[in-house]
């Protein structure tokens, strides 16, 4: 349990345009051409069709990177030192291509919102998972110091804000992390998985073990042998009578933190709902087999069933271990062909058409992220290295605009050639698919107010 104090936060209201006018007058006309341009900014997004559409997020994260040649952006005619031992293939997006190693979801690309053009300047894994995660970029100072950890004072990833601004949930969790706290091989956590300015109440509900056992059972929503649902309520009445003396002693923000989470942890712990949402042994056989006998697979069926009760948000880690797995400096093909690739094709289109099997896509928005991708230099150990200059990410569902290739890049696959894009406005763009206002303001332990969207949004990715 962290020992630093939560921070009170306060949230900037929306205006609408005749609010907007109304404190203008009020102002003795005085409202400034920025302040404006805002509003009329927020007019607009509120009445956006897309504004919002998204009511649960999945987000696979592929840990490492993933090589945007040997995925969403091959280069068949591009130099031979530098396009790989893969050709490409036709999708069902008519002049498309995506990499021979993904054919099941070259099937759904007319599905799929793709930005062929994500750029940033930043190689370390540890950082660049931030601006991944969050929309915010580390201060040019902090990134000479390689891999620190994270800190309190961090902007919080989407998942903290959706739980802070539009909780929905109060026996389900509203952000669940799937697989383990991704590390690298230093043990240094990347950064972007913690709640930051927001406090640890604000955490992700973790899901940390192995579910490929046909009776896996989810040991973080799992009674003990001897605790019954009768024992857990009996606790829970002595634990009020006895914080109730407690208050009378110390009203400390600790004792009032660590209340909100022992309240939160025992709702999710007697909830009906939560045990069946995390029942994944329920699953049938062939619709386990239809994801993929890995762990990655099983997370993403596991996730599908969260979204179908209802979790707003779910982070799904793609990494057999806390070292990760897409960081291919060695033997970058090998692994792509007989590991990597297939099982993200098959879990991922498995998942997209699971959901739209059972009418869910229309408000639920997958998304595959990543820090970077890797380089168009093919190195001495076969490998590929970190390269944050170009990538490909990609989205389906709410607000997605299926058939959308976006942006482009060289024949290198080494620099953007057309609509270059930072992580923030990709962020900007997930904000405004989950409603969060644009001028949603947090504020940090001594109470500073930060804007939490810095980016704006890629409108060319939005239906």
């Amino acid at each position: 349990m962290p020992n630093h104090s939560c921070s009170q936060f306060r949230y900037a209201h929306s205006y609408s345009r005749r609010d907007a006018l109304r404190i203008g007058a009020l102002g003795g006309m005085s409202l400034s051409l920025p302040g404006l341009l805002q509003h009329r900014a927020q007019a607009a997004e509120n009445s956006s069709s897309t504004f919002g559409i998204a009511k649960r997020v999945i987000m696979l994260y592929l840990h490492g990177g993933h090589p945007q040649q040997e995925t969403f952006d091959p280069k068949p005619n591009g130099p031979s030192a530098v396009r790989g031992e893969f050709s490409a293939i036709s999708t069902s997006l008519p002049g498309i291509q995506f990499s021979e190693l993904l054919p099941e979801t070259s099937k759904i690309a007319h599905k799929l919102s793709i930005i062929r053009s994500m750029s940033h300047d930043n190689p370390n894994h540890v950082q660049a998972s931030y601006p991944a995660n969050t929309g915010h970029n580390h201060p040019p100072e902090l990134k000479k110091r390689g891999d620190f950890p994270p800190s309190p004072d961090h902007f919080p990833p989407f998942g903290a804000v959706l739980d802070a601004v539009k909780p929905t949930h109060k026996t389900l969790p509203n952000w669940v992390r799937i697989g383990p706290l991704m590390r690298r091989s230093n043990g240094a956590v990347l950064h972007g998985q913690i709640s930051g300015m927001l406090g640890a109440k604000h955490s992700s509900f973790a899901v940390d073990q192995e579910l490929l056992s046909k009776d896996v059972q989810i040991e973080a929503v799992r009674y003990g042998d001897d605790l019954t649902s009768v024992r857990l309520n009996d606790r829970q009445n002595l634990l009020q009578q006895i914080d109730g003396h407690s208050r009378l002693i110390d009203r400390s923000t600790e004792v009032r933190s660590f209340d909100q989470y022992y309240q939160r942890a025992f709702n999710l712990l007697c909830s009906d709902e939560t045990r069946k949402a995390f029942d994944l042994a329920s699953e049938p056989a062939a619709i386990r087999d239809r994801y993929g006998k890995t762990e990655f697979g099983q997370r993403c069926l596991l996730a599908r069933r969260l979204a179908e009760s209802g979790v707003p948000m779910t982070n799904v880690s793609y990494c057999h271990t806390p070292r990760g797995s897409w960081d291919t400096h060695s033997s970058n093909f090998t692994k792509m062909k007989n590991s990597l690739a297939p099982t993200l094709d098959t879990a991922f289109t498995a998942l997209i058409e699971d959901l739209e099997e059972r009418g869910m896509m229309d408000e639920t928005l997958v998304i595959i992220n990543a820090e970077f991708g890797r380089t168009p230099k093919i190195n001495s150990r076969a490998g590929r290295d970190h390269w944050p200059w170009v990538y490909s990410l990609a989205m389906c569902g709410a607000g997605a605009r299926g058939g959308t290739i976006f942006g482009s890049s060289d024949e290198s696959a080494a620099y953007p050639t057309s609509h270059a894009h930072d992580p923030k406005d990709f962020a900007a763009t997930l904000y405004l698919l989950m409603g969060i206002p644009s001028n949603t303001l947090i504020h940090d332990a001594v109470n500073r107010p930060h804007p939490l969207i810095v980016g704006q949004p890629i409108h060319e990715l939005l239906g």
